[in-house]
C-alpha cells in the first residue's frame, strides 16, 4: 500500500540499517539483477538514510566516508514517487549533515541521466563517461562548506 499524496514538507529523513535499503536499491537501480548485486562492500559500516512519509519508505541513500570525503552510493527513490521532491529533500539533508560533521568533499558516480539533478546541488562532472553493468555514468563532485 502506498501513502496518500504528500508534499516535500511531509518527508522526514532518518538513519536506517543497510538491510532496509536493499529492496528499493534493487527495484529502482538494478531491477534486472539479483538482490545481491545491490549489496556493497562496506555496507555494514556506511551511513544509510531513508526518506519517509508516514511509515512508508520512499527513498534511500548510502554514504561511505573516508578521511574528509564522503561518497554517495545507491541513491534511489521509488518509481511512483520520483519527480515529487523526495530525492531533493534526501540529498539536501545528507549534504547538510556531512557539512556539519566536517566533511570537505562530496562525490558520486552519477548515471548520465541524473547529471542535471546533481548539478542543482553544486556537483560538477569530473570524469569521462564510463559504464557500470552497461549503464553510462560520470564521476561528479563538489566541495562542502
Amino acid at each position: 500500500m502506498h501513502p496518500e499524496p504528500f508534499d516535500a514538507a511531509s518527508i522526514r529523513i532518518q538513519p536506517i540499517d543497510w538491510q532496509s535499503t536493499m529492496a528499493l536499491r534493487q527495484q529502482v537501480l538494478w531491477p534486472q539483477k539479483p538482490a545481491e548485486h545491490c549489496q556493497l562492500e562496506g555496507d555494514e559500516t556506511a551511513d544509510h538514510y531513508g526518506a519517509f512519509c508516514a511509515d512508508h519508505l520512499l527513498g534511500v541513500a548510502s554514504v561511505f566516508t573516508q578521511d574528509s570525503s564522503a561518497r554517495l552510493r545507491k541513491f534511489a527513490t521509488a518509481k511512483e514517487h520520483q519527480g515529487k521532491g523526495v530525492g531533493t529533500v534526501l540529498l539536501g539533508h545528507i549534504m547538510e549533515e556531512l557539512t556539519t560533521r566536517g566533511y570537505r568533499y562530496f562525490w558520486c558516480d552519477a548515471r548520465e541521466t541524473a547529471i542535471g539533478f546533481y548539478r542543482r546541488f553544486g556537483l560538477e562532472v569530473e570524469s569521462d563517461r564510463f559504464y557500470k553493468s552497461g549503464v553510462a555514468h560520470v564521476k561528479m563532485g563538489t566541495l562542502l562548506g
